[in-house]
């Protein structure tokens, strides 16, 4: 009898394990992703700044900060919502860190605006970073800190630094507008003067990190 019964065991084993190990594996590549939360002026060029940065995932436009749920984009841009245009940004730490992250941001905005970005004026459109953690709340402060004193900017560093509260995804039509309406980004990125802006106050630095603006 013990002839007949040790193969069956060893199959189940052999089969348990083998199962085991496809179940795991969703695990393994959920735990290599990262998420970050940055607003830097209107979500479509944020989204697709970061789309174009290696070692990121996805990058979706939402609201973030307020209290009220399930925020609209004419509830938003109207403004005393506090609610802020954001991008939520899914990356892989093993190809790019948190603080790579946060040094393409930087460089991609004016973060010595405390009025809003470029065009687009008012609290929704504020720079801030959102922090998910308490190693990316270290991260972030001390990146500030250093952008701060290395002089390479002529004021000081009003981006705020929050805990991350719930993110909105924003409506469908925001989300890869850059892709979906090109003439109509570019125009608005254009007469928006958001890369002139950038290279004005960066020189060189600009949009670094970025492969595609």
């Amino acid at each position: 009898m013990q002839k007949i019964i040790s193969p069956i065991v060893y199959t189940l084993i052999a089969v348990s394990t083998i199962i085991a190990g496809v179940i795991a594996q969703p695990s393994r590549t959920l735990a290599a992703e990262e998420t970050a939360i940055l607003a830097g002026g209107c979500f479509w060029c944020v989204e697709s700044d970061y789309d174009h940065v290696s070692g990121v995932i996805s990058a979706t436009s939402g609201y973030i900060g307020g209290e009220t749920p399930n925020p609209t984009y004419e509830f938003v841009s109207a403004g005393g919502s506090g609610h802020i245009e954001a991008v939520e940004i899914v990356f892989d730490p093993e190809k790019i860190s948190y603080a790579d992250i946060l040094d393409v941001f930087w460089r991609s905005v004016n973060p010595t605006d405390d009025g809003g970005q470029f065009c687009d004026r008012g609290e929704s459109y504020k720079t801030a970073i959102f922090t998910t953690s308490d190693a990316q709340k270290t991260t972030a402060e001390a990146s500030k800190a250093t952008l701060d004193a290395s002089g390479v900017l002529n004021n000081p560093v009003v981006t705020a630094i929050r805990n991350a509260t719930k993110f909105y995804p924003a409506e469908d039509y925001h989300q890869d507008y850059y892709n979906k309406n090109p003439v109509r980004y570019k125009f608005y990125r254009f007469s928006c003067g958001r890369d002139a802006e950038v290279k004005e106050l960066w020189g060189d630095q600009a949009h670094r990190g970025i492969t595609e603006h």
